[in-house]
């Protein structure tokens, strides 16, 4: 029996990118209309859908789910515990300032919840093992993944790890081609499919470093290479592409890892920190 996604809003959202286009435009519709498959039998949502029955079936089961009639019921669930999901909340071009807030409040609070919901504690735990015995960590990303990469690189060097974030694909290669084995990369893309990402992410496995991704798609290429990969969420809309929309769901799993080594190596980060605000204090009051 197929096992149900923890999250079917989340599931649909991040295996979007992997579906045939007719499954797409199905799982489309789910998103931006839960309320339509809670509400109706498989005929009137192939109707809806424009179709058919069979093309639904297999789109739920790509979807993880084993027929509609599973996915209809994991829906229900879900809005019966969030009934806002129920409510299309797009932005809109003419929305007040008002509307604007709690509109992206809510996303970004979907997100968060979607994203804690399907992060897997076991992948996780072996993320912060690997990176607290790593000799190097590289993290890789680009525009709106590169600011989270750097917020890590951040915060592993705040706690006393050798770390690197790279945007740039010619220098992200240059490293990652003489990372080796106890050398962590981890690599940052929403969709997975990112050259300047995916690319020097091979590199540093062929090379023999353990490789993490963080991906909004978990049938991604960048998934498919890395040794772990951990799920982000975030809702695209008109003017919050997917990059954007993932961004804050990715800083939640880099906060995930950074306490997780916080707490595995608590004596020496705490030293970390101490030796390191001592020195931003001193500067400051030079």
């Amino acid at each position: 029996m197929t096992a149900e996604p923890a999250n079917p809003v989340a599931a649909v959202r991040a295996l979007m990118p992997s579906l045939t286009p007719a499954a797409k435009s199905i799982a489309r519709l789910i998103l931006d209309d839960p309320g339509l498959v809670v509400r109706s039998t498989i005929t009137e949502f192939s109707a809806a859908s424009g179709t058919s029955e069979a093309t639904v079936v297999r789109t739920a089961r790509a979807l993880g789910f084993t027929g509609y009639s599973q996915l209809r019921f994991a829906l229900a669930a879900a809005v019966a515990k969030e009934p806002e999901r129920l409510v299309p909340g797009d932005l809109g071009p003419d929305d007040p300032l008002t509307d604007v807030i709690a509109k992206v409040a809510r996303a970004e609070a979907e997100a968060l919840a979607d994203t804690a919901a399907q992060l897997d504690p076991d992948q996780l735990g072996e993320v912060v093992e690997a990176i607290s015995d790593a000799r190097r960590v590289d993290v890789y990303g680009v525009a709106a993944s590169g600011l989270v990469a750097c917020d890590m690189s951040q915060k592993l060097l705040r706690i006393g790890l050798s770390s690197h974030p790279f945007s740039d694909a010619h220098l992200a290669l240059t490293s990652a081609a003489l990372l080796r084995k106890g050398d962590v990369a981890v690599a940052i893309s929403c969709g997975g499919e990112t050259p300047d990402v995916l690319v020097p992410a091979r590199t540093a496995a062929e090379g023999g470093a353990l490789v993490v991704a963080i991906t909004n798609n978990p049938r991604s290429s960048l998934a498919g290479l890395a040794h772990h990969t951990l799920v982000s969420a975030g809702r695209e809309t008109a003017f919050r592409p997917g990059a954007l929309a993932s961004r804050i769901s990715q800083l939640l799993i880099v906060d995930c890892i950074f306490v997780g080594l916080a707490q595995r190596r608590y004596d020496t980060a705490e030293a970390a920190i101490r030796a390191t605000r001592h020195a931003t204090d001193r500067y400051r009051n030079r």
